[in-house]
């Protein structure tokens, strides 16, 4: 692995060790020789994840939306960074930059962003380390509903332990590194469909 991609919110979130974590997050990433692929964005967890990267000696490269560009909320400071059209070449040109992905706490678009790299995953379209940095039980909930999901047999077993989760940087990313894809799923069990 030699770059990682963090989703995580564009705020700061309500409880402060969400911050102290992306900056924890940012640091280690660099001390550990890894580039960290994101957002672009300046401000929230997006920001303090990059800053501290940055401050830590570490590489940086940022994908933003050229909508939010006009916003005025990118990240002048990185070493690089992608102006594209939209969304969808945002998610796609980040993939293509990261070898693993990890996301800290955030919104809908770090929820989104999360699931459909995992999905990709499930399909096979990759076969990198998909982690929840679980900060404070936050990612909790959504653990829950992927073992509601496999219970139910919409997900597979097999599938759900592509969902990665850890308390820590540290350990999250040594569970990264020790992963292993998923092979050749079966899809449909026709006799039960």
């Amino acid at each position: 692995m030699k770059s990682v991609c963090v989703f995580c919110g564009s705020n700061p979130g309500g409880d402060p060790v969400f911050l102290e974590t992306a900056k924890t997050l940012g640091a280690f990433l660099a001390h550990e020789g890894l580039t960290v692929v994101y957002g672009g964005a300046s401000v929230g967890l997006m920001g303090a994840t990059a800053n501290a990267c940055l401050a830590a000696g570490g590489k940086v490269i940022g994908v933003l939306p050229d909508f939010l560009k006009k916003k005025e909320l990118e990240h002048t400071g990185l070493t690089q960074l992608h102006v594209v059209p939209s969304m969808h070449e945002r998610k796609a040109l980040m993939a293509e930059l990261s070898d693993g992905f990890v996301a800290l706490p955030g919104g809908m678009g770090t929820l989104e962003e999360f699931c459909e790299i995992v999905t990709w995953a499930q399909l096979g379209l990759h076969a990198k380390p998909c982690g929840l940095l679980n900060v404070g039980g936050f990612y909790d909930p959504l653990l829950a509903l992927v073992r509601t999901m496999v219970e139910n047999r919409f997900v597979r077993d097999a599938h759900a332990g592509i969902v990665l989760s850890a308390p820590t940087p540290e350990t999250l990313l040594s569970a990264m590194r020790a992963y292993r894809p998923v092979t050749a799923p079966k899809w449909i069990d026709r006799d039960k469909s």
